[in-house]
């Protein structure tokens, strides 16, 4: 259990490092990317072990719709968001979204291909 706190603090601190750079160099992408993209440079270079954060970010990952309740009451809240520009802000939802998982379908499709040519 401490090692999960600890891989999640580890997370949070990123987290922290990207919101301090955002703010410093007064950029318009939120902390919160530029901790993700920090991440991923330093797992990719070999500078952070995936290890020292894989328990913490599965558990995030299980309980990540139960973090996204508060932004739904947040937004039942204000019905006036939900009037005409509503609709539209809903079709763009379903847009991206299906864009989304088109897009991931098909990636994963060519690189499950990929590797079972990889194999033969």
């Amino acid at each position: 259990m401490v090692k999960i706190i600890l891989q999640i603090g580890l997370l949070y601190l990123i987290f922290l490092i990207g919101s301090w750079i955002q703010k410093s160099l007064n950029l318009f992408i939120p902390g919160s990317i530029i901790g993700m993209f920090l991440l991923f440079v330093m797992l990719m270079t070999g500078i952070f072990k995936q290890g020292w954060i894989e328990k913490g970010s599965i558990l995030l990952i299980k309980y990540l719709p139960l973090l996204f309740l508060p932004v739904t009451v947040g937004i039942i809240s204000f019905p006036e968001l939900l009037n005409i520009k509503g609709i539209q802000l809903i079709f763009v939802i379903l847009i991206s979204t299906a864009l989304v998982m088109i897009s991931t379908g098909m990636l994963s499709q060519r690189l499950l291909r990929k590797r079972r040519y990889e194999n033969e």
